[in-house]
């Protein structure tokens, strides 16, 4: 296990663009961290950072303590599994996960031992004498992730690994990657755009947008307590209502709409007012809430999501998965104002 600190580091192409952005992470030894956020934002640029695959523009890189910005990949100690999984097609499995290690030059028996008990770890005894072309994406992704195991490196990275798969195998996947890592308790950082891997998977989240961190903490503190209005809309499922408001003194006005706050803030002329739709309330033939005219009806299983509109007003709330009600019907939505979360109208901060 190794500590990982990246310390003000940016990445900047010759061209001019900015991918990365004064980026500071203290990963801390055996800690799972997810790099979480839309395509472009500058999470894989920071993995290949890391890794040596990307030089290094400004500021500082350190494992276990030592600066490694001037280091080849191969001196820093770190495996990366990728997306594609990098296979070489004309070996075996068995061939694939020794290769790196007869590159350095380990004893036979050794990497035969190394090769073995990552195969047990992963379930992939049977497949050692096969070809990638001979077997499924997911035992693609254990092959390349029992190549990085066997190098027993410091550091694990993790470049998207489970884009390529469907969603069940996903699923089954991201239950294996947790295990691994609670097996093996390695330092990990792994990259990812999908919350559910994110939040199941990781100790802490960083959570990057345009190239820099919006914020960094545990999956529930970025969900419960986001630090602006983009983190409150990329985390959770489905997204967060984002609603234009007014504050006055302890009310908040949104549309003709108003709601006594928990404590009074402090805000500027306008706001954004996040309502998680599990936070709303429908009722049918109900005097209670407030009136809204349904839209459209999503029927998920075990919940309905139901988009509604007043006026300009448009909110999305989760209701049971029978709730008897259709697309143009009128129905009452009970509001939780202590569950309301406030931004800054301007600059999206938190208030």
């Amino acid at each position: 296990m190794a500590s990982v600190q990246l310390k003000n580091l940016s990445k900047q192409y010759d061209n001019g663009f900015l991918a990365v952005h004064d980026i500071s992470i203290d990963v801390e030894p055996g800690e799972f961290i997810a790099l979480l956020g839309p395509s472009g934002c500058g999470k894989t640029t920071t993995l290949r950072m890391v890794a040596g695959l990307e030089e290094i523009t400004s500021g500082d890189l350190l494992i276990n303590g030592v600066r490694v910005n001037e280091l080849e990949p191969r001196e820093r100690d770190v495996a990366m599994v990728f997306q594609s999984y990098a296979l070489y097609p004309h070996m075996t499995v068995f061939e694939n996960m020794a290769f790196g290690l007869r590159i350095r030059k380990l004893p036979d028996t050794e990497i035969e031992q190394r090769v073995g008990d990552a195969a047990r770890i992963l379930g992939i005894q049977e497949l050692l004498s096969r070809k990638p072309g001979q077997m499924s994406g997911g035992q693609r992704q254990r092959v390349a992730m029992g190549r990085a195991i066997v190098r027993r490196p410091k550091v694990f990275l993790f470049d998207e690994p489970l884009s390529n798969l469907d969603a069940r195998l996903r699923t089954q996947m991201r239950m294996e990657l947790g295990r691994l890592h609670r097996s093996q308790g390695a330092t990990s950082l792994y990259v990812t755009h999908d919350q559910v891997e994110a939040m199941t998977l990781a100790d802490r989240i960083v959570l990057m947008k345009d190239g820099a961190v919006q914020q960094i903490g545990a999956p529930l503190d970025l969900y419960d307590t986001p630090a602006n209005s983009f983190v409150a809309e990329f985390m959770g499922h489905p997204t967060m209502n984002l609603l234009p408001g007014r504050i006055d003194g302890s009310s908040v006005f949104i549309g003709d709409l108003g709601f006594e706050l928990a404590r009074p803030i402090e805000a500027a002329e306008r706001v954004q007012v996040g309502i998680r739709p599990h936070d709303l309330e429908c009722h049918l033939n109900s005097t209670d809430g407030h009136g809204f005219t349904t839209e459209f009806i999503e029927t998920t299983g075990h919940e309905t999501l139901v988009h509604l509109r007043r006026g300009e007003l448009r909110v999305t709330a989760v209701a049971r998965s029978n709730f008897p009600v259709r697309t143009g019907e009128n129905i009452s939505l009970t509001f939780r104002p202590a569950r309301f979360h406030v931004f800054c109208g301007s600059t999206g901060r938190r208030l």
